[in-house]
């Protein structure tokens, strides 16, 4: 029953947030998703490169909208994405055979590993699974797949939420770098 009972939760939901920060969080998603998908759709569109993939979104969300938290500060928001890249491109190498088996270990290894190296950031998950059950485009891109797209997404994203989130009084990024 005890087992059960912990699942209630202890508190309840935070308060809302202000409009502004709604603002402001919009604000950033745009301005971070648009010059990542701008690039894969129109200088790459008939390119072998792959510009954004679908983890992005979800970093967005914890670097625009969440920027306090542990989650979405900027060694967890590059760290983990390639240490999560590297790790699905080497996962699936060794298991193309069997891609549950491969999504399995991509996913569980990638999230260790960030637990490891103090980069814990959960879009890192994503982006070690996209790179097991990926296109072609991903797949042909082999280890590069950690610096492009993930590597300089991340890190243009980054650079567009040191901008943003800091121009409101109201708004701080980052609360650490290390």
């Amino acid at each position: 029953m005890e087992y059960f009972i912990k699942m209630l939760g202890i508190t309840k939901s935070p308060p809302g947030v202000k409009f502004s920060e709604i603002i402001w969080s919009w604000v950033g998603g745009f301005l971070g998703i648009f010059p990542v998908a701008y690039m894969n759709y129109f200088l790459f569109e008939k390119s072998d490169y792959v510009f954004i993939i679908g983890s992005f979104g979800a970093s967005a969300v914890l670097i625009y909208g969440a920027i306090r938290s542990p989650l979405a500060q900027p060694r967890n928001l590059v760290g983990g994405h390639v240490i999560s890249a590297v790790i699905g491109v080497a996962v699936y190498k060794l298991f193309f055979w069997h891609m549950g088996l491969a999504s399995a270990i991509a996913v569980a290894t990638a999230i260790a590993l960030m637990h490891a190296t103090k980069t814990l950031h959960p879009p890192g998950g994503a982006t070690a699974l996209i790179a097991v059950i990926g296109s072609d485009k991903i797949h042909n891109l082999e280890f590069y797949y950690a610096l492009v797209p993930v590597g300089s997404g991340a890190i243009i994203m980054l650079l567009i939420a040191l901008a943003i989130n800091n121009i409101s009084s109201r708004r701080r990024y980052p609360e650490f770098w290390i």
